[in-house]
C-alpha cells in the first residue's frame, strides 16, 4: 500500500498491518519530523499481535477505505509494537489514566507535534471512532492553542519523580518480621478462597504474589499460607486457563473461576509459572505440579523454541477468524473421537452435550480430582492415569490438524530470561537433566546473539538483534544467568551478570533517587525517562534489579550493589508495608532482608554435586556457590580448602561452624519465626 511504512519492520504486529489503507509509520525520527513540518496531530496506536481487540479494531477500522482517508487527511499515524517498544507504552498508556480513562490494548493516543499526548483511549467501533476521528481534527484545527496547554499538563504529569507522584522517602528503619507478617495478612485478605486467586475479575495468575506468600511460608512456618498458595496454583493449573492437551498458560480468565481464558499464550507468563509451579512442587511434592511442569515445558520446547535456542513471545488467541476456536471442542467432535471414554473424560472436564461456553462449544476445565474421578468410574488411578494419558494424545493429535493461532516469532530477551530461570528451577524440582541443557543453551544464544561489547539488546529475530534492551530486560536476564550459576556452578555465569549490571549502573541508574529508568536516557529523547516501581503480571524491572544487586553483592562481596539495593527497598519500604497488592516482589525483598539471607559455599571434590542436592529442596532466601578446586574467581568460595567436602553457612560474611552434611548445613539455615 503506497504510503504504509511499515512493510519492512520484522515486528508481526507492524507487519500484520502492512498493508492497511492507512498510511502508518513505525515510531521513527521520519514520521516525527513529518509530524512537525506539516503540523498535524500524531495518532499513535500500539497493541500486540496476539491481542484479540487489536485484530477486531484493524479488521473494522484499520482496512476500511472511508476510516483510513479520514486518518490519512488528518493525522501522521504511527503503528507501534508493545512488546518491541515497552518504554512507548509505558508513556502513553500512563497518559491515558492521566486523563481519567481506562488503559488497555489496543492503546490510540492522539499526540500534538512535540509528541505531547491531548486526548486517547482504547479500542473504538468504527462509527465511534470516525467520531473521534473528525472531532479531535476539528479541535486541532480550531482549538490549537487549548490542546497545546492541555498536552503540556500532560507532558509534565507523565515526567513527574516517582518520590513526587508517589510521596516517596527514603527511610533507615529496620526489617523487621512485624512488617512483613503485616504484609503477608494484608494480601491473605484479598484472596478468594473458594476459587483461589485474588478477588478480581479478570483473573490473572500474578506470580509475584504466590511467588512471596509461598516464600513467606517456608520462612515463617506457616503451614496454612502454603497451603493457600498451592490451593490456588491447582485451581489455576485445573481451569480452563490452563491447556489441558498441550501444557503452557493462558494469560488471564474473564471469569472469576479459571474457566474462560482469554487463549493467548504469553512467554513471560508462562516462564514465571514454570518456576512457580516447580518452587510449589519442591515444597508439596504434589504429582499434580509436576504434571504441570513436564507439560508446560513440552509446550515450550514443542511449539516455542527457535532454532537458534532462543523462545518466542507469544500465541495468538484467535485462530481461523475465532477467539479460542482452536482450543474448545463441541460435543459431537469429543463423541466421534472418544467414544465410551466421553463418559469419564465429560465428568472430568465438565463436558455439556449443549456446551459449557458461548456457542455450543466446550472448554476443558478439571472439575475434580483424577483419582475422585477413577473411583467414579470403579478405575484404579494408575489405570485411569493411564487412559488419560491415550486420551489426550489422541485428542492432541486431532487439535493439530486445525488452523493453528497466529505465532509472534520474535525473540526478547528478557521474557528469555524469565524462561530460563523457570527452566532452571524446574531442572533443581525434577532433575531431568534436559532442562538444565535447554536453560544453558538459552543463556548462551542471548550472550553470543543478543549481547554486543556489553550492551543487551530486547530484540531478535531473522538472525538480527535490534532495539537496545530496557531496564526489564537487563533484569530479567541478569536474574537468569544467577540462576544458569546456581544449576552449573560455572563463574562464567556470574561475570556474564556483573558485567551487564555495570552497564545497567552507569546507563541506567537516576542518581537524585537512586532507581534505574526503565529506557536509557542516552539512548534515544522521549518527552519522559519513566520508571517502574510496581509489580503486576511482570514483578517491576526496579524490585527485580534490587534483588539481583542483593545477590551478586554477596557472591561478589560488592558493597556498592549491597547498598544500592538496600536504598531502593528503604525509598518504597512504607508504600510496601501498606499496600502490598501490587508491590509483592519488594515485600519478597523486604522479607529476605528481615531472615537474612543465608550464604553457602560448598568446597571440595562432590562440592557441585552437594550443591544441587541442597537445591533439590526449596529453600527461599539463599545464595550457593560451589567449587572443586580452589578459586578466587568467585569471592565467596575465596579462602576455603577443597581437600574435602565441607558446607560453609555464612551470614554478612560471618560463617557458621562448616559442616559436612546436607542436613546439617540444613538446621543453620534462619527462620523468620526465629529471628529477633
Amino acid at each position: 500500500m503506497k504510503g504504509n511504512k511499515l512493510i519492512a519492520s520484522k515486528s508481526l504486529y507492524l507487519q500484520q498491518h502492512a498493508h492497511n489503507p492507512v498510511q502508518w509509520h513505525p515510531w521513527s525520527e521520519e514520521a516525527l519530523a513529518k509530524a512537525k513540518a506539516e503540523n498535524k496531530p500524531i495518532l499513535v496506536s500500539i497493541g500486540y499481535s496476539a491481542c484479540h481487540w487489536c485484530h477486531v479494531m484493524e479488521k473494522e477500522s484499520f482496512e476500511d477505505m472511508e476510516v483510513a482517508d479520514l486518518m490519512n487527511a488528518n493525522f501522521i499515524c504511527i503503528k507501534i509494537d508493545r512488546e518491541e517498544r515497552p518504554d512507548l507504552d509505558n508513556i502513553y498508556m500512563e497518559a491515558v489514566q492521566i486523563m481519567g480513562l481506562q488503559g488497555g490494548w489496543p492503546l490510540n493516543v492522539f499526540l500534538m507535534p512535540d509528541q505531547k499526548p491531548f486526548y486517547g483511549g482504547t479500542y473504538f467501533p468504527k462509527n465511534q471512532w470516525m467520531k473521534v476521528l473528525a472531532g479531535v481534527a476539528q479541535a486541532f484545527e480550531k482549538q490549537y492553542e487549548e490542546l497545546v496547554k492541555s498536552a503540556e499538563g500532560f507532558g509534565r504529569s507523565i515526567d513527574r519523580s516517582v518520590i513526587e507522584k508517589y510521596g516517596l522517602k527514603r527511610e533507615e528503619g529496620e526489617f523487621t518480621p512485624e512488617n512483613v507478617r503485616a504484609m503477608a495478612r494484608n494480601l491473605l485478605k484479598g484472596v478468594d478462597t473458594e476459587w483461589g486467586g485474588m478477588k478480581r475479575v479478570p483473573k490473572f495468575p500474578m506470580p509475584v504474589i504466590w511467588n512471596f506468600l509461598l516464600d513467606m511460608a517456608i520462612l515463617d512456618e506457616q503451614k496454612h499460607i502454603g497451603e493457600q498458595v498451592c490451593f490456588t496454583l491447582k485451581k489455576i493449573g485445573m481451569g480452563g486457563i490452563y491447556d489441558h492437551l498441550g501444557g503452557g498458560f493462558c494469560r488471564y480468565s474473564v471469569d472469576g473461576e479459571w474457566f474462560a481464558p482469554h487463549f493467548e499464550k504469553m512467554l513471560y507468563d508462562n516462564g514465571q509459572l514454570l518456576g512457580l509451579y516447580s518452587k510449589a512442587l519442591q515444597y508439596s511434592r504434589d504429582s499434580f505440579f509436576k504434571e504441570k511442569i513436564v507439560e508446560t515445558v513440552n509446550w515450550l520446547h514443542g511449539e516455542m523454541r527457535s532454532a537458534e535456542m532462543g523462545f518466542y513471545s507469544a500465541l495468538d488467541a484467535d485462530s481461523d477468524g475465532a477467539e479460542g476456536k482452536f482450543y474448545t471442542w463441541t460435543y459431537k467432535e469429543l463423541k466421534e473421537l472418544l467414544g465410551l471414554d466421553l463418559d469419564w473424560f465429560g465428568s472430568l472436564y465438565g463436558i455439556k452435550e449443549e456446551g459449557n461456553w458461548e456457542d455450543g462449544v466446550n472448554i476443558l476445565f478439571q472439575n475434580l480430582t483424577y483419582s475422585e474421578v477413577a473411583q467414579n468410574h470403579g478405575l484404579t488411578l494408575d489405570t485411569f492415569e493411564g487412559k488419560l494419558k491415550e486420551v489426550k494424545e489422541k485428542l492432541f493429535e486431532n487439535r493439530s490438524s486445525r488452523v493453528r493461532p497466529g505465532l509472534d516469532d520474535k525473540i526478547i530477551s528478557g521474557w528469555n530470561g524469565l524462561v530460563i530461570d523457570g527452566l532452571c528451577k524446574a531442572y533443581l524440582a525434577i532433575g531431568d537433566e534436559g532442562y538444565k541443557r535447554s536453560a544453558l543453551e538459552t543463556g548462551n544464544f542471548i550472550w553470543n546473539q543478543m549481547v554486543h561489547d556489553n550492551v543487551l539488546y530486547r530484540n531478535f529475530k531473522d538472525n538480527e538483534a535490534y532495539t537496545p534492551a530496557f531496564l526489564e530486560d537487563y533484569a530479567a536476564v541478569i536474574q537468569s544467568f544467577i540462576s544458569l550459576y546456581k544449576i552449573s556452578f560455572s563463574p562464567l555465569w556470574l561475570n556474564r551478570a556483573k558485567l551487564l549490571t555495570e552497564r545497567v549502573m552507569d546507563n541506567f541508574l537516576d542518581e537524585r533517587d537512586g532507581m534505574f529508568f526503565f529506557n536509557d536516557p542516552k539512548t534515544e529523547k522521549l518527552i519522559a525517562d519513566k520508571k517502574e516501581v510496581f509489580d503486576n503480571v511482570l514483578p517491576a524491572s526496579n524490585s527485580v534489579m534490587a534483588r539481583n544487586l542483593h545477590q551478586l553483592g554477596l557472591y561478589l562481596y560488592n558493597d556498592t550493589y549491597l547498598c544500592q539495593a538496600e536504598s531502593m527497598l528503604q525509598l518504597v519500604r512504607e508504600m510496601v508495608i501498606k499496600e502490598p497488592d501490587f508491590l509483592a516482589n519488594w515485600a519478597n525483598f523486604f522479607l529476605e532482608k528481615s531472615v537474612p539471607t543465608a550464604e553457602i559455599a560448598i568446597t571440595g571434590k562432590e562440592a557441585n554435586r552437594v550443591g544441587l542436592s541442597l537445591q533439590a529442596d526449596y529453600h527461599p532466601n539463599m545464595v550457593i556457590a560451589a567449587t572443586t578446586v580452589n578459586t578466587e574467581e568467585v569471592p565467596i568460595l575465596a579462602g576455603k580448602s577443597t581437600e574435602k567436602t565441607i558446607l560453609y553457612v555464612c551470614f554478612n560474611k560471618s560463617c557458621k561452624q562448616p559442616v559436612e552434611t546436607i542436613e546439617e548445613a540444613v538446621s543453620q539455615l534462619p527462620f523468620l519465626s526465629k529471628t529477633k
